[in-house]
């Protein structure tokens, strides 16, 4: 399958500007599955070394040591670094390739037991199922193409050999009555939630994108938890938004418009709004009462549980977007119960 192999930039950098390069570099830990460290094979280990190896075995991330330039003469024995790290390691030349062999074995060692195990929809959607997608064409939704989310559980129920139908909002009444055979979920986009629940039958599964992607990258139940704190929202508490993204605002954009708009008219109190982006994620998240996080489409399963771990480690609520969403309309119990 696909591979994201990230280079870091120095980690040695100096000075003020180095200083923020090396926390950019270091930052990169929060979402890696597996790191490869690499040593100069004509130095001793030194304590950054050794340093920088328990920080990332700190994450739990499972790490390979590699030693280059075994091609020059004078190198560091690698039983050495074993005896002071404890770790797999293997030599290297980037010049003639030795070694390169052995190092994709132990790459393979080394990745995760249940890497790639999360499914989108394959313990919900069974070979000829029906499943009804529905997808707005809003302003926000680009020119000629599917959002990734939608694009993503297109293909999980095409290959658990299900038969995904595909309608907008305005067209869903027509496309289940089109139906022979009921369909056997229905997933739709939160921001239509309160269009579409009067539509699906109680007799239909019924959940959104978001909240798949809330069990595929996230954690289900955390988010179930923090959206129990809107009910403790009082007037000008602070409220974190953090997309994955740094998609063009659109002046209906569900994060900085659609989100703040209904949670005063639920609250009916005033609250202050922060709002990040990307791979911005603040370390001190003591401040806010309360984190919303999108779908996090963008984001890989280890940097989403990594968001989770740092808000609950500061005892700070989290829910994501179609979770909220389905609570403010109040159909919470019925979009998560394909999954329980």
């Amino acid at each position: 399958g696909p591979v994201v192999l990230i280079d870091t930039a120095g980690l040695d950098d100096e000075g003020q500007l180095g200083l923020l390069r090396v926390e950019k570099s270091k930052a990169v830990l929060n979402k890696t599955d597996l790191a490869i460290l690499v040593i100069d094979g004509q130095s001793e280990l030194t304590e950054f070394d050794v340093k920088i190896f328990q920080e990332i075995k700190a994450k739990n991330i499972p790490i390979v040591v590699v030693v280059n330039k075994i091609d020059l003469q004078k190198r560091i024995m690698p039983h050495s670094i074993v005896e002071q790290l404890g770790n797999d390691v293997v030599e290297v030349s980037t010049v003639t390739g030795a070694g390169i062999e052995l190092l994709k074995g132990l790459l393979i060692k080394n990745t995760p037991e249940k890497w790639g195990e999360e499914t989108l929809v394959g313990d919900i959607v069974k070979a000829d199922d029906n499943v009804v997608l529905v997808v707005p064409i809003d302003s926000a939704a680009p020119k000629g193409r599917l959002i990734l989310p939608q694009v993503q559980v297109l293909r999980a129920i095409l290959d658990n050999d299900a038969n995904a139908i595909i309608a907008k909002e305005n067209k869903l009444k027509e496309a289940l009555a089109n139906l022979k055979r009921p369909p056997s979920l229905v997933i739709t986009d939160s921001q239509v939630f309160g269009e579409i629940e009067s539509i699906v039958p109680e007799a239909i599964p019924f959940t959104s994108f978001s909240i798949l992607f809330a069990r595929y990258k996230g954690d289900l139940t955390t988010y179930i938890n923090g959206v129990k704190a809107l009910e403790k929202l009082a007037k000008n508490d602070k409220i974190l938004i953090a997309e994955g993204c740094t998609h063009h605002r659109q002046k209906d954009d569900i994060g900085t418009v659609k989100i703040p708009k209904w949670l005063k008219e639920y609250t009916g109190v005033d609250l202050t709004f922060d709002w990040v982006s990307g791979g911005q994620y603040p370390a001190n998240l003591a401040e806010y009462k309360l984190i919303i996080h999108c779908g996090a489409c963008m984001l890989n399963r280890r940097e989403v549980l990594y968001r989770n771990s740092i808000a609950k480690e500061q005892n700070v609520p989290i829910v994501n977007y179609g979770i909220l969403i389905a609570y403010l309309k109040g159909i919470l119990p019925r979009v998560i119960k394909p999954f329980q």
